[in-house]
């Protein structure tokens, strides 16, 4: 069976020449939907839908795509709120240190004295660096930024990140 990874989301249409206007989930926007590149469609209810990008551009804080065989408003209608996914065998070469957002969600988070923290359950995005959401037992979510001074190694084999965590961090959280 082939796994799927989201890269962005059709939030609406754009004029009424097919464009449909994507909020992207992926770092690589102009790589993922370079023209002749396949994604695939997934809506609530009805068979997955193969689409071949026919045009990109990014238009203030969207994405902007058509696809081949769709070039009108009518035929992208029901696209809306449909999530955009690439299938496995789409995924780059990543380089050392850099990772995909499947393949940290889920990992567990230790501190320097290998005391569990939690689990890492989402990732934010908020401007600088990503912001993992770490998932604790009886106490509120921690936020741990990825950066150097917190995060010392991810262990993709054993599913373990072990940070180090700089004074104040988790206080906030408590």
């Amino acid at each position: 069976m082939t796994n799927y990874y989201k890269v962005g989301k059709i939030v609406n249409t754009h004029g009424i020449r097919g464009e449909v206007r994507v909020i992207s989930t992926t770092d690589f926007a102009e790589e993922r939907y370079q023209v002749g590149e396949q994604v695939f469609l997934f809506r609530e209810n009805q068979e997955v839908l193969s689409l071949t990008i026919a045009s990109y551009r990014r238009h203030k804080n969207f994405d902007l795509l058509s696809f081949e065989g769709y070039g009108n408003i009518n035929l992208v209608e029901p696209f809306r709120d449909g999530i955009l996914k690439i299938s496995e065998k789409q995924l780059s070469e990543l380089n050392e240190h850099e990772y995909y957002y499947h393949e940290i969600i889920g990992l567990t988070v230790v501190d320097e004295d290998d005391e569990e923290i939690g689990k890492i359950t989402e990732i934010l995005s908020p401007g600088a660096n990503d912001v993992w959401v770490v998932k604790r037992k009886g106490q509120k979510d921690a936020l741990i930024p990825y950066i150097a001074s917190v995060v010392k190694d991810i262990d993709l084999v054993e599913g373990v990140v072990h940070v180090e965590i700089l004074e104040g961090l988790l206080d906030d959280a408590d």
